[in-house]
């Protein structure tokens, strides 16, 4: 019987099946950066009904955050400022900050009509997912941490991935984001711009020993006995350096209020 088909052929099922492989391991690659929250989340950036500038009203004029989302302390959820808020500073009646601005016109009529502004939200965890404002704050995270700086931003977006794997970092390396609760919305702030005596004298005020502080600082302090906070502080500059870094400042956040962030599943679903 004649021989119809040639020799090469016999390869083709291996090659084909290598191509297979190729094309899986694309396919995989493809999902695991595509279909995650790092690409389909950050950047995130819709236009508002109201073109309210954060960038202006807290990176120029100074305002607080929590003077619009004045829950975030104290509920699980960081609320949306009503439209009062807006009208308090920007209504005919109620002052003369650009009270006739055509870009303000929605507060007007939310105002006469009664019905609130329909804000386009940015960042919305699943349902499935529990996260609870007030117990991070409260406990020296920032909004930068989440939100990025919002103080830079002309219109908001969604700057941070806030996926599984995002939180659970944080969560593995509380002391890479912990910070003074005063400082919390201090957008601009920066380690190395607080007084080393004076963050150290708050922990001891409230009950730290300087045995505890000195044991936290670690190294070759962790030997030594400091008599009193001068010498503490002397201890901190042999290990940190003249200034104060994220990690002196998180590790002694950490110890001292016990942070230990769960990291199994019932952290976040409930």
């Amino acid at each position: 019987m004649g021989n119809y088909f040639p020799r090469w052929i016999n390869w083709l099922p291996l090659k084909i099946a290598v191509c297979l492989g190729f094309v899986a391991v694309g396919v995989v690659a493809a999902f695991s950066y595509y279909a995650t929250p790092k690409y389909t989340r950050v950047g995130y950036e819709p236009t508002q009904p109201v073109a309210f500038s954060h960038k202006q009203h807290v990176g120029e004029l100074g305002m607080d955050c929590r003077f619009c989302h004045s829950y975030a302390e104290v509920s699980s959820h960081a609320n949306v400022p009503t439209n009062e808020t807006c009208y308090n500073c920007h209504g005919p009646d109620k002052g003369q900050v650009k009270k006739d601005s055509v870009k303000l016109a929605a507060v007007r009529e939310a105002k006469e009509t009664g019905k609130p502004i329909e804000w386009i939200k940015i960042h919305s965890a699943p349902d499935y997912v529990y996260f609870n404002h007030s117990v991070h704050i409260n406990r020296g995270v920032s909004c930068v941490s989440c939100h990025g700086q919002i103080n830079e931003m002309e219109v908001v977006k969604h700057a941070e991935p806030q996926s599984m794997g995002w939180c659970l970092d944080c969560h593995r390396n509380p002391e890479d984001k912990l910070r003074p609760l005063d400082q919390i919305t201090n957008l601009n702030y920066k380690p190395e711009q607080l007084n080393r005596e004076e963050f150290y004298g708050k922990m001891v005020a409230k009950g730290a020993t300087l045995e505890e502080i000195t044991a936290t600082i670690g190294g070759k302090a962790a030997e030594e006995k400091p008599a009193d906070l001068q010498a503490l502080v002397g201890l901190a500059e042999q290990v940190y350096g003249p200034k104060m870094t994220q990690k002196e400042v998180g590790c002694q956040i950490k110890a001292r209020w016990h942070i230990t962030p769960p990291e199994d599943c019932t952290a976040c679903h409930r």
